[in-house]
């Protein structure tokens, strides 16, 4: 297992550059502006990523906590265009993650009758995890936007006038990129918020799609590497800086219903998230909800999650935003 990172950094003047973080030292690269632009270098060099990123080691070092704290730390990944960056991902994937969702679909159930997603999860704990090369159980699928959608570390989340809840959603997420010849790479992982409407989900499990087009945020640090197979962090609520929630949430293959190898041919299956040049940021779900504790967010709250290997947590604070009404014209 590695430690080793990559963060985007924009200062003050605007100049872009990109962080290579080891154990407790950080450097700025030399000759790149983004991670994209360095995952290009190392697609077309033959190298991984890491090794890319060694080769443009400076002797310039950074405190990364304190340029988090600054408001110059970017999201781990982004695209120049917003519009070739894909925000989805797969629910129901983690060990015990069926039983809030299913606790939600119980009253369009009756008596012994199974709901869709306990059936799914069910699927999924049977089938998720195939033989090396087999095809597995496909996940449930959503789309949460593109680009515009990306909120970075201690950035604001802004909740849509007409959301009726917004909720925090602890994962870890893929990060990708499509190669020249349509080839799908992992970059790495980083800590992301899903953050969603689960009071729309709630009314009818339907509208799952709608509760999930809202923005999303990506911690700092890309993890380059394998994954580790056990995460363990913290997701928690302050509220007038005191802790209204905490609790701890798990990731990771051991803690999953799915091998990330499943999710990832379920996504990159289909032609069209092949295109080369796009970022794609897969959220992989979670088990973990203060909505499942009866906790209702407010304006103000903020969202923190943290987990190791990642050195810097995810902050995010929930506000409104303004009522944008929408006139459809005949032209």
């Amino acid at each position: 297992m590695t430690d080793t990172r990559l963060l985007q950094h924009r200062g003050d003047d605007g100049r872009r550059r990109v962080i290579l973080a080891e154990g407790d030292r950080a450097v700025f690269l030399t000759g790149v502006e983004t991670t994209r632009e360095l995952a290009l270098a190392a697609i077309a060099a033959g190298t991984t990523l890491a090794e890319a990123a060694a080769q443009r080691r400076s002797d310039e070092s950074v405190d990364i906590a304190a340029e988090l704290d600054a408001g110059h730390l970017l999201p781990a990944i982004d695209h120049e265009d917003s519009a070739r960056l894909m925000l989805a991902g797969t629910g129901l994937t983690h060990l015990g993650s069926a039983s809030g969702r299913d606790a939600m679909h119980k009253a369009a159930s009756s008596g012994e009758h199974q709901t869709d997603s306990m059936r799914m999860f069910l699927e999924g704990v049977e089938g998720g995890k195939p033989a090396e090369g087999a095809v597995g159980q496909q996940p449930e699928w959503f789309y949460k936007g593109d680009g515009q959608s990306l909120v970075a570390p201690e950035a604001p989340f802004a909740s849509p006038a007409f959301a009726q809840d917004g909720g925090e959603e602890p994962e870890l997420a893929g990060i990708y990129l499509i190669g020249d010849d349509g080839t799908p790479y992992r970059l790495g992982v980083a800590l992301a918020n899903e953050f969603s409407d689960h009071v729309t989900e709630k009314h009818n499990y339907l509208w799952l799609a709608h509760s999930k087009l809202r923005q999303a945020s990506l911690g700092a640090e890309l993890l380059l590497g394998t994954p580790p197979a056990d995460i363990r962090g913290t997701s928690k609520i302050v509220r007038d800086g005191q802790t209204l929630w905490e609790k701890p949430f798990l990731t990771g293959e051991d803690n999953m219903s799915h091998h990330l190898a499943n999710l990832e041919h379920h996504h990159f299956k289909y032609a069209g998230f092949r295109r080369p040049g796009d970022v794609h940021v897969h959220f992989f779900g979670t088990a973990t909800l203060s909505v499942a504790d009866g906790v209702k967010t407010q304006t103000g709250d903020v969202f923190e999650i943290a987990a190791a290997p990642f050195a810097l947590p995810l902050r995010n604070t929930l506000t409104d935003a303004a009522a944008a009404p929408v006139v459809v014209r005949a032209l």
